[in-house]
């Protein structure tokens, strides 16, 4: 008997979630692997994605400079200018001898795709590690506490949308989205990190707190939009079928991927 999609769905996360919370609880090797999963296959997605539109990245130095960008990030190896010299100068001799299609728009996307997979995956890294010394954990409870949030607003929104939206949000890149279901999104998401805060976030306050949820609430779902957006323009409904009932790697960490530099930036820079 044949699954339906809603049991896929259920069984992936449970399994999968237990996953993500022990690799960002404990750190180190187990996260980085989590990381770099998610980073050369997002990537792989991507450059998929692109050659629906007749363009062709260069797929296998993406992935290796996606795979550098991340590792460069937890040994810190290089300094990142010094990478993307490189990175670029290899590009540009390699597409030399591809001859195939646009060097312009091959040489694009494949920036494009290294960019925003493998440098904002990198950040996922860096807000685990934010937190170092004795309070290392610190990282892994935020890191957490970013997914639960970012869970809830997507249910949130799904929900809150299909049961009061009547205004589209933004009809041209996704059609179902409406701005009852993104008004309801960022509330649980604030809601949400609030909850962890009571819970694991004592070390933070509730300036940092608000904040976060609130970048959580908005930018998540603007990452979101931007991965339904490449979608779209490639005419696809997921970036792949790798997990089963949700689609591909892309699909389900778009808004992590969005939101994880920003709140670095915050944390960094304005907090």
């Amino acid at each position: 008997m044949a699954l339906g999609n809603t049991t896929k769905r259920v069984l992936v996360s449970i399994i999968a979630i237990p996953a993500i919370v022990l690799a960002s609880y404990f750190g180190k090797i187990y996260f980085l692997a989590f990381v770099v999963g998610i980073g050369m296959i997002a990537y792989f997605e991507f450059a998929k994605l692109v050659e629906n539109k007749k363009i062709n990245s260069n797929i296998t130095l993406g992935l290796l400079a996606v795979l550098v960008i991340i590792i460069n990030q937890y040994f810190r190896l290089i300094e990142f200018y010094y990478f993307t010299i490189i990175l670029i100068i290899l590009l540009t001799i390699v597409e030399l001898f591809r001859n195939k299609s646009s060097a312009i728009a091959n040489l694009g996307a494949t920036l494009l795709g290294v960019f925003y997979i493998g440098l904002f995956s990198s950040t996922i890294l860096m807000i685990r590690e934010y937190y170092t010394g004795e309070n290392y954990i610190y990282g892994g409870y935020l890191i957490i506490s970013i997914f639960a949030s970012i869970w809830v607003c997507d249910s949130a929104a799904f929900f809150g949308g299909t049961a009061l939206g009547k205004h589209k949000l933004l009809p041209r890149v996704s059609p179902k989205k409406s701005w009852e279901g993104a008004v309801f999104g960022l509330l649980f998401a604030v809601i949400t990190i609030v909850i962890c805060k009571l819970i694991i976030l004592d070390f933070l306050n509730w300036k940092d707190i608000i904040v976060i949820g609130l970048i959580i609430g908005t930018i998540g779902q603007v990452g979101d939009l931007i991965e339904s957006l490449f979608k779209r323009d490639a005419d696809v409904k997921d970036s792949s079928d790798i997990i089963p009932g949700h689609g591909g790697i892309f699909d389900r960490f778009d808004s992590l991927l969005y939101t994880s530099p920003v709140v670095l930036l915050y944390l960094e820079f304005l907090r």
